[in-house]
């Protein structure tokens, strides 16, 4: 396989994750529940999807607002000013407006300097790492010292959707910095991403939940793209499976990363850290982001990374990265998880949905 264009004219300087940080709505659902309403066998579908429950967000909770929590935390991880950030990127498929960017609202919520790169992303569960590869370029190139790259989702299905017992909320924040950064906690070693024309999930401009292609969305979508991007990642990269400490696929439920991670050779150890979607669901933009934030805390240093994102429309970005340090603990949420109806869920849901 000829070397991606993207990867021949990489400079030796590196970005570096310094910061991080997630926040969780405290709130749930389990599938049991959900197909229960609709007179399904509940323990067969939380089987089938690999999914046991799901996060709900609350009253007040948006793609702005878990996002300012995530980046708050991100910023007392990294022990910088606030003043001292450069860019925010937000990647979201629920930005709360249609035209205002959540970016400029979270930067100015976080008091992030107004001479700042702002701008909102899209690209279906990827954009959160589109915002990575943006920042890790502008902190390579020079023109930023700190950059702010953020995934925050409250997913929407329409009620009956088999997505229904997967769309989640959550948000994830990375700030990045250059490597010799004295709290640098991991380098990204190398990026790359892989991008086709696939329709196999879409929402036009005025409709308030997702279409998507069925059993489309697997082999022609989420699976083509994730082996095609992992195999050109290794190969750029020169390096064996066997090297890399941990393993970050997008989860879009729990049955597809475990089977791409089977056919590439990926133990369960491998995966282990940054498997989260049995116990919150996809969080869309914010998914592969979370599943890092938990390796971040617990990885070794000198260990090696692979986070690969997915996005339907569809395309996928990978990153290779190495530990600095021993990960850090972020502090624990305190706050008691709740469970909630299925009316509730749908309530909730339609009114995310017409605002």
């Amino acid at each position: 396989m000829e070397e991606p264009n993207c990867m021949k004219s990489m400079p030796d300087n590196h970005s570096a994750i310094i910061g991080f940080g997630m926040c969780l709505p405290n709130e749930r659902i389990r599938v049991t529940d959900i197909a229960a309403h609709w007179g399904q066998d509940g323990e067969m579908v939380s089987k089938s999807i690999g999914v046991r429950e799901k996060t709900v967000p609350g009253e007040g909770e948006d793609a702005f607002t878990l996002a300012f929590e995530a980046g708050k935390q991100a910023i007392e991880i990294a022990g910088i000013q606030s003043s001292e950030i450069s860019a925010v990127f937000v990647g979201s498929e629920s930005h709360p407006y249609a035209v205002k960017p959540t970016s400029g609202m979270v930067a100015q919520a976080l008091g992030v300097h107004p001479f700042c790169h702002c701008a909102d992303l899209e690209f279906a569960c990827k954009a959160g790492t589109a915002g990575m590869q943006i920042v890790d370029a502008f902190v390579r190139s020079k023109q930023i010292r700190y950059g702010l790259a953020i995934g925050s989702d409250t997913a929407q299905a329409a009620p009956g959707d088999v997505l229904e017992y997967t769309a989640a909320a959550g948000a994830a924040a990375m700030i990045l910095g250059p490597e010799k950064s004295k709290d640098a906690i991991c380098r990204i070693e190398q990026t790359l991403s892989f991008t086709t024309d696939t329709p196999d999930f879409w929402r036009a401009s005025k409709e308030s939940y997702p279409n998507h292609g069925g059993r489309f969305t697997g082999e022609p979508g989420y699976f083509h793209h994730m082996r095609e991007t992992i195999k050109g990642m290794l190969e750029t990269a020169k390096m064996d499976v066997q090297e890399l400490s941990h393993i970050i696929l997008h989860m879009p439920n729990g049955k597809f990363p475990s089977r791409i991670a089977k056919e590439c050779g990926f133990t369960k150890e491998q995966m282990a850290r940054g498997f989260i979607v049995p116990h919150i669901g996809n969080t869309y933009s914010a998914c592969s982001m979370i599943g890092l934030a938990h390796v971040l805390q617990e990885a070794k240093k000198d260990e090696k990374i692979l986070l690969v994102s997915y996005g339907s429309g569809a395309g996928c970005d990978a990153f290779l990265m190495t530990m600095l340090r021993d990960g850090i603990a972020l502090k624990p949420d305190e706050r008691e998880t709740a469970y909630v109806s299925y009316s509730e869920l749908r309530r909730r849901a339609e009114t995310l949905a017409t605002h």
